[in-house]
């Protein structure tokens, strides 16, 4: 049964093979329907190909398909595609990978009449293909970008998406030229594209490089030996199918009515029309380009195509007087003349059907697109030579190949013959499938196959069409090649030696602010991301710093090393180097009594900084004083292990300011946690330590109370068995899993002597003081309180230095009675040290001590009831713009001779929330009495996720702090 209309050349190609195993019917039934008998064998008769290839306008009726219809005088072609085509004819991959798809479409129409196969190319040089194309891109970013992808499709992979389409084209192009006698390339406006000497040449080299493949592929064809050796049946010919689309104008004549003066001067009128000559310029134009750029030669033989040497080869398709002009009004008057019919039409149209119908239809209609003048329409009064139809122009080409004469397109001296084959259907068809499978069809087949093979080898050559095609990514490369060296010198521009990665990153950000200034196109990411990889390569190789900092944010000054193992000496020369770390930054710091000061190099571990340096000042200064130790882990296995990362969650930011608030204000209440708490049977974040209390020492009613009732004390941490496998790697704080314990102690509590050691009126004796800051405050804390009829009355207003006051009078109750209060006086002294080994007293947040003499007269209340800050700003700066800190190193207390119990309870937060609070092994200390006590603090405070370093410039000091309630008096 015969199919209406053209069909998808794969469908012709296998019915015409199927055809060939059986009666051959099906090649008949793939012809479209033709007046005339059909001859009898319809696999035998001898055909010619036309391939139709080109771009097309954003016009209606402007389809390449229009052509056929218009050549056969019938409607060939639909006007409108179908809405959803479930997929093109050759269209291979799937919706959500546009990448793979190829939106090439090769539609077949046999006219048994004419003996001519009409091959017709539809690619993304079409608008319908183009659109489809773009949706398929808008949709695939879409789905990405509701996967959470990338979003819009970088310009390197969309530049990349549609070389590859034009790759594609360029393969079904070469299709074309391999099977087809006639090529008729089509374009929508009446300027030659430049862009074709471009694909030609593009197309040439490919066919060069894919031709071993092409002829292992129809080998075993039933056709001739020259077709087997070129692969192609001859040269084909390729015309140009130019349209005006009214841009060239011609004056009419003057009529009866107007002035012929206005006239006179022109010209008489030429032997050829306007459109001829431009017909003829168009020739010579691209005979001269094509010529000049060595696609056409002397010899057609070699070339990829011929154009006629004595025959026309260029036609232009004159567009209506409206076209172009008024859209909606050639509609309309297209509407118009379509729905009027005359008397003859309305007498005719009953009894016609077929091509006449078609023809009566378009009777005194005009073309939108294409269209065949009539000779009549063509004919000029004024003795110019008749132009011809689109139809004879194509026939006198057609008729060469029908007759068998073959195209002599060769030029020059010696012009060699050129091959010609005008194969049977049949023959046409074994050789077209076979070329078919491995140009288009076969990329997607086994490549172990022999069409797979020759496939992926004609894929493989597409590279060669880069050179010709890609213009823009070689230009791209060139310039951003260009580019590299200058974003090279930025990057290695005031570098020095070795340098940390923040430089590294830096200078790379500079790099690529210089590169992205001179690089373009779609080969800027590529060499971007070279630039990277030759930055790293160059940091990497010899130029690394290493990255460690120390204790106090101070980089390590040495290139990329190793540390020495246990035992091992350090080796310079070695590759990388074995070295220990060292910033060259160097302090001076005082002992653990604070009596001998002596430099210190910056710490890069914990131990270093809070044990190693103050065991060598022990032996030399504090090594036989009395000393309070902490406890620490003792091991009872020979190789205990740190203890794994498992420590609760830090407090959330304002949990500690709660605790406080809640916290009692009374001496007698300073142990307020449960006994659970203390046994770890709480979760709270809090639980490892007790909370802050306040210091005593604010009202005679306070005292009165501790004097009267003691609160039970809640057993600490160390006072339950510790563990003896596991030890803390770091420092003891809030966040600390529970039963560990260091190996060493960060803190110290040193015994400098009795009471009476230290003086009020000249305060302490030790280096490093800046003058009238080594005082210690006075903290009067009440004993007992008794009625004035009580024992009998001292005399004196002040007492003697360093001894407690028996009885005083500190208040006068208005009355009979009169009250006297038995008190005893106490020195604290807050400590703080600078890197100079500059040091001074505190006598409250962000206030100095400076005492002229005599002793300090602020009482020590105010600073026990305060949150003491970790850092200070050092009272003596430097030069330089950077501010120099100072850091809460001792506290000295002075614990009288009297009968009250003074408990040391200190708690540090080096940071903002939520860093952990730091606090010794035991986490109340008794002082003895009649003793002067100094508890040195750590250096450096550490977590298991790193140092915390001392506060920036920009930060705020009260967030590193010593928490309020650091001593509290027990009276007994």
């Amino acid at each position: 049964m015969p199919l209406p209309g053209p069909v998808s050349l794969r469908e012709l190609l296998l019915a015409a093979a199927a055809g060939a195993e059986g009666s051959g019917g099906a090649a008949a039934a793939a012809a479209g329907p033709g007046p005339g008998p059909a001859p009898s064998s319809p696999g035998e008769e001898e055909v010619c190909v036309v391939g139709i290839f080109g771009k097309t306008a954003l016009q209606l009726c402007s389809e390449k398909a229009a052509l056929v219809s218009t050549v056969c005088d019938r409607q060939v072609f639909p006007l409108f595609e179908p809405a959803d085509p479930e997929e093109a004819g050759d269209g291979a991959g799937t919706e959500g990978e546009p990448e793979a798809k190829d939106y090439n479409d090769l539609q077949a129409y046999y006219s048994q009449e004419s003996r001519v196969l009409y091959l017709v190319l539809t690619s993304i040089c079409d608008t319908p293909q183009l659109l489809k194309a773009c949706g398929d891109l808008a949709a695939a970013e879409s789905r990405e970008s509701a996967a959470g992808g990338p979003g819009p499709l970088p310009h390197a992979e969309a530049h990349e998406f549609w070389k590859h389409q034009e790759k594609l084209h360029c393969l079904s192009l070469l299709y074309l030229f391999s099977v087809c006698h006639i090529l008729l390339l089509v374009h929508p406006t009446c300027s030659f594209d430049i862009t074709y000497d471009r694909v030609f040449r593009a197309l040439d080299g490919l066919r060069q490089k894919v031709l071993p493949s092409l002829k292992a592929a129809i080998k075993d064809c039933p056709v001739g030996k020259e077709w087997k050796l070129n692969c192609r049946p001859c040269p084909p010919r390729l015309l140009f199918l130019f349209q005006l689309n009214g841009a060239l104008k011609v004056d009419p004549l003057p009529s009866r009515g107007q002035d012929p003066c206005g006239h006179l001067e022109k010209p008489p009128p030429k032997k050829h029309s306007p459109k001829r000559r431009l017909q003829h310029a168009l020739e010579d134009q691209i005979y001269r380009i094509f010529r000049k750029s060595r696609v056409l030669t002397n010899q057609s033989i070699n070339c990829l195509f011929t154009v006629p040497a004595n025959q026309a080869f260029v036609y232009i398709v004159a567009g209506g007087a409206q076209d172009g002009e008024d859209p909606v009004a050639m509609l309309l008057d297209q509407l118009r003349s379509n729905c009027t019919m005359r008397e003859t039409d309305s007498l005719l149209a009953p009894t016609l059907s077929g091509p006449r119908r078609y023809q009566m239809m378009r009777h005194g209609r005009q073309q939108l697109s294409f269209y065949a003048e009539s000779s009549s329409s063509s004919s000029s009064s004024s003795g110019q030579l008749v132009d011809c139809t689109l139809k004879e122009f194509l026939w006198q080409h057609v008729e060469l190949v029908l007759s068998k004469k073959g195209f002599d397109d060769s030029v020059g001296r010696n012009p060699q013959p050129s091959h010609f084959e005008l194969p049977t259907y049949q023959k046409w068809v074994a050789a077209a499938l076979k070329l078919y499978e491995v140009t288009i069809e076969g990329k997607d087949d086994d490549p172990t196959s022999l069409t797979g093979e020759l496939s992926s080898k004609i894929m493989g050559s597409i590279k060669v069409l880069e050179g010709y095609l890609d213009i823009d990514t070689k230009f791209s490369e060139n310039r951003c090649q260009k580019a590299l060296p200058m974003a090279h010198s930025a990057y290695q521009s005031n570098l020095p030696h070795n340098y940390t990665m923040t430089v590294h990153k830096n200078q790379l950000a500079q790099a690529l602010r210089v590169y992205s200034q001179h690089a373009r196109g779609p080969a800027f990411h590529k060499y971007a991301m070279q630039l990277n990889e030759d930055c790293y390569k160059f940091w990497s190789n010899g130029h690394q710093l290493c990255e460690e900092r120390s204790l106090t944010d101070q980089h390590c000054v040495h290139k990329f090393h190793l540390l020495p193992k246990a035992g091992e000496k350090p080796e310079a020369d070695r590759n990388p180097p074995i070295l220990y770390h060292n910033s060259r930054a160097r302090s001076t710091g005082a002992c653990n009594c604070g009596r001998k000061q002596a430099p210190r190099d910056d710490p890069f571990d914990i131990k270093a900084a809070n044990y190693d340096f103050y065991q060598l000042l022990e032996e030399k200064c504090c090594g036989k004083l009395e000393h309070i130790n902490f406890p620490v882990f003792q091991p009872s296995t020979p190789d205990p292990a740190p203890a794994r990362d498992e420590s609760s969650p830090a407090p959330p930011e304002g949990e500690i300011e709660k605790l406080k608030e809640k916290e009692p204000q009374t001496q007698g209440e300073s142990t307020g946690l449960s006994l659970a708490l203390s046994l770890g049977q709480s979760t709270g974040s809090l639980g490892t330590y007790p909370p802050d209390a306040q210091a005593g020492g604010d009202n005679a009613e306070s005292h009165g109370q501790s004097g009267d009732s003691k609160s039970e004390k809640r057993p600490s941490l160390v006072d339950r068995q510790a563990s003896t496998v596991e030890y803390l790697p770091g420092m003891l704080h809030s966040n600390c899993p529970k039963g560990l314990l260091p190996k060493f102690s960060s803190w110290s509590l040193v015994k400098l002597g009795p009471a009476k050691a230290y003086n009020f009126h000249t305060g302490l004796d030790q280096q490093g003081f800046i003058p009238g800051t080594n005082y210690l405050m006075p903290w009067d804390i009440v004993i007992r309180t008794r009625t004035e009829d009580e024992g009998d009355l001292d005399t004196n207003s002040w007492p003697a230095p360093n001894k407690a006051v028996p009885a005083k009078r500190s208040s006068v109750v208005m009355g009979r009675g009169r009250r006297r209060d038995d008190i005893a006086r106490a020195f604290v002294g807050f400590e703080y040290e600078d890197a100079r080994g500059r040091r001074f007293m505190c006598s409250g947040p962000d206030k100095v001590m400076k005492v002229m003499g005599g002793g300090p007269k602020e009482s020590a209340i105010k600073a026990l009831n305060s949150d003491m800050p970790l850092y200070i700003l050092s009272s003596t700066q430097g030069r330089g713009l950077k501010p120099h800190y100072a850091q809460f190193m001792r506290l000295f207390v002075v614990v009288p001779d009297a009968p009250l119990q003074i408990t040391l309870t200190p708690q540090v937060q080096p940071g903002p929330p939520p860093c952990p609070v730091f606090y010794p092994e035991k986490q109340e200390i008794t002082l003895p009495a009649d003793g002067l006590w100094v508890l040195r603090f750590p250096y450096a405070y550490v977590t298991e996720r790193g140092p915390c370093f001392p506060p920036k410039e920009s930060q705020q000091l009260m967030s590193y702090k010593v928490l309020r309630g650091i001593l509290k008096a027990i009276t007994q």
